[in-house]
């Protein structure tokens, strides 16, 4: 059963923001760019730039239960070779459960028996719409991967405790990576409780 949500996250006028004109910029494939006019909670007229997205998933996929696989790939944006969980955005009309399934099997050639789920976030809520939602898979059985034609990485096991070093380290940077390692580490430790 859900737990009630606590005081701080119903709508307050003091604070609320309300759109006044849409206004989207670009469409892509992918995303979605929008500048929006909006009225502050004062009265006053400002905008919002922000970025449109349908949503994406994330797996931490378990080899066993010290053995993790990541995968290593170039991410334009930063310029560098990230260390990362397998994930990828829905596609339209997607379940969440095909799309683990698929970002899973592509990037790793896995499928997983077991399939749970961890946690959600807004990775940067201050300029795009998307949620993350980040699973554990488990029961792995190798099979062969299936690589989208401009995907270029390489599926990498390595100790789950290697991984949350190259977190500590600052190594390993990209958000959902970091965030699904450190709640499974909270949680094997018990300093982590569901709420």
């Amino acid at each position: 059963m859900a737990r009630a949500k606590p005081d701080y996250f119903f709508p307050d006028p003091a604070l609320v923001e309300t759109k006044v004109r849409l206004r989207p910029l670009y469409k892509s494939r992918y995303v979605d760019f929008h500048v929006d006019d909006i009225r502050l909670p004062n009265g006053s007229k400002a905008q919002r730039a922000y970025l449109h997205h349908r949503g994406a998933v994330g797996v931490l996929p378990f080899l066993n239960k010290d053995t993790v696989v990541l995968v290593r790939q170039y991410r334009y944006p930063v310029k560098e070779v990230t260390l990362e969980l397998p994930a990828g955005k829905l596609d339209p009309k997607e379940t969440m459960l095909s799309c683990i399934k698929r970002e899973l099997r592509e990037e790793t050639g896995y499928t997983a028996r077991k399939i749970r789920h961890l946690i959600d976030f807004w990775p940067t809520p201050a300029f795009s719409t998307e949620l993350l939602r980040i699973y554990v898979a488990e029961g792995l059985v190798p099979g062969r991967r299936a690589l989208d034609h401009d995907e270029f990485l390489e599926a990498v096991a390595l100790p789950f405790k290697e991984a949350l070093a190259l977190v500590r380290s600052g190594h390993i940077r990209d958000s959902k990576t970091v965030i699904a390692l450190l709640v499974i580490a909270a949680s094997k430790y018990g300093k982590y409780e569901k709420a």
